[in-house]
């Protein structure tokens, strides 16, 4: 389901040359070390406790109140319910990532189910880690093999046993962005080696009303459009399974945000050149 329209909002930020680069600076305020000790999925009944109590109110409270303030509409919320059976053994989801808290539109896009989201390890670090850490952050480690085979350990437990794995394969968040970015090619290698089906979601925009620009100074409203699952074509071998896979993520993801080919830019599916030309 494919929005007809995509609306350009208007922004005076100025994104970098790489296509996954962050422009947001976090502040150091959390000591953590993601050694192959850290618990990228936090078992411990303390935390899981307090995870409960978390997803009350956000459920309660924060849904609600998100749903106004961003102005969400949910179209394809069908493709979650006739795919329940499928979903609960084990499922990668994946969006453009263009708004801080758009985490919050997918988890109520998808409910019932609860998803972990793979996150930048800056994000355990600053004022938000307790928050993303809750709502199911897992922080991707950097320069460390056996920290590196911890997680991966971890998240082939977690999709084995039915799990739900939000990726954002942009590689890293830019607000009010509208065309698509290069795909990083984890999430098809994810969905490949552990023989996951990947479901496509796209935030796009609509125009935002007086009170919204004029007194929330909000560039835009929000749409979260939900697709159907894509399977990895086991007819090819391993390598075009995964290009493969990637290039059909990215075009549906294209589709579902109401843009071509042509409003997005030539750009590579994944990033090879990493540079913006548009």
């Amino acid at each position: 389901m494919a929005l007809k329209k995509s609306f350009v909002p208007h922004s005076h930020l100025v994104y970098p040359e790489i296509t996954d680069q962050h422009y947001l600076k976090v502040d150091n305020i959390h000591k953590v070390t993601l050694d192959k000790d850290y618990p990228y999925i936090d078992k411990s009944k303390s935390f899981r406790f307090k995870q409960f109590l978390i997803r009350i109110v956000i459920f309660i409270v924060v849904f609600p109140v998100s749903r106004i303030r961003f102005g969400l509409r949910i179209r394809g919320r069908k493709n979650i319910r006739k795919n329940k059976k499928l979903f609960k053994k084990g499922v990668i989801s994946i969006c453009n990532h263009v708004n801080l808290w758009d985490y919050l539109m997918i988890m109520r896009g998808i409910l019932p189910f609860k998803p972990c989201v793979l996150v930048w390890d800056k994000n355990v670090i600053g004022k938000d880690a307790t928050l993303i850490r809750m709502v199911g952050g897992i922080p991707i480690p950097i320069n460390d093999p056996q920290a590196t085979l911890a997680y991966l350990n971890t998240i082939k437990e977690y999709l084995d046993n039915g799990g739900w794995l939000h990726i954002y394969p942009e590689g890293s968040m830019w607000e009010y962005y509208r065309p698509i970015r290069p795909f990083k090619k984890g999430v098809a290698h994810l969905a490949r080696l552990h023989d996951k089906p990947v479901l496509p979601m796209a935030v796009s925009y609509r125009k935002p009303g007086w009170i919204r620009s004029t007194l929330f100074r909000q560039n835009a409203r929000y749409n979260l459009c939900i697709g159907e699952p894509i399977f990895i074509n086991k007819d090819l071998d391993i390598q075009e399974q995964e290009i493969d896979l990637l290039k059909r993520c990215h075009e549906t993801v294209l589709k579902l945000a109401g843009l071509t080919e042509y409003d997005n830019g030539y750009e590579p599916i994944f990033n090879n050149s990493k540079k913006i030309d548009f």
